[in-house]
């Protein structure tokens, strides 16, 4: 009866002539690939990518600042990105508002005006004292004027549904081709009465309804009112 051999092995993955010869044999395993080939060239790729990318985010101004460092036709090509993206904004701005709802209304401004575009209701709080309701209030307007080709409504939550909780308002409702493609209830799960634009931009970003390379991005507005104080925080719940 054959006895099995054991075959000393100091370490299997050793680049060694013994490990091969038993490697031939089937006595250990294959050794794995090394990851580092793998790894360099994801990294030549990023690099690659962030080259061929670098001009992205730059407006026309900044494009005419590097002429002398960049090649003409690469910069013409997004030259003429820029100006088709700003012709594309000026035809789909239609809106720059945010515009006052009625229940008889509703589905003709909200849900039926959404498949154009993207449609987004505040539900306000039907008390003064909701400081998160009146903090999104400010940042709905600075977000009206800046992305006009969003169609932003406001609509007091007890007048489009009997009896909802007014502490669950704000609640955003965000309208694509007739259907509701989020809902937010409050504002705990972006940062609270400390929301700002930037947060609302990332929630449009999320939605597809601006790009992340969207030039308005870059565009600062004017801070929304600061309901830090102690008078606004005592009223809120």
């Amino acid at each position: 009866m054959d006895m099995p051999v054991n075959v000393p092995i100091d370490d299997p993955n050793a680049d060694t002539e013994w490990n091969d010869i038993l490697r031939k044999h089937g006595v250990i395993p294959e050794k794995p690939p090394s990851p580092t080939p793998i790894i360099q060239e994801a990294i030549l790729e990023a690099q690659k990518r962030d080259y061929e990318n670098r001009l992205e985010d730059k407006d026309l101004d900044e494009l005419a600042a590097l002429e002398e460092d960049e090649d003409e036709e690469f910069l013409e090509k997004y030259r003429q990105q820029r100006l088709a993206e700003l012709s594309h904004l000026q035809k789909t701005s239609l809106h720059n508002q945010v515009y006052p709802l009625q229940k008889p209304d509703y589905s003709r401004d909200v849900t039926d005006a959404s498949t154009q575009c993207f449609v987004l209701v505040n539900l306000t709080s039907s008390a003064g004292n909701n400081v998160e309701s009146r903090v999104l209030s400010e940042i709905w307007r600075t977000l009206a004027a800046k992305y006009g080709d969003i169609k932003f409504c406001e609509m007091r939550a007890d007048m489009c549904i009997e009896g909802y909780p007014d502490k669950n308002t704000p609640t955003i409702l965000a309208y694509r081709d007739g259907d509701i493609r989020r809902q937010i209830v409050t504002l705990k799960e972006l940062n609270g009465p400390r929301t700002s634009v930037r947060d609302l931009e990332n929630v449009l970003i999320s939605l597809g309804a601006i790009k992340e390379n969207d030039s308005r991005l870059r565009q600062n507005p004017m801070p929304a009112k600061n309901f830090d104080s102690d008078e606004d925080f005592d009223d809120w719940d």
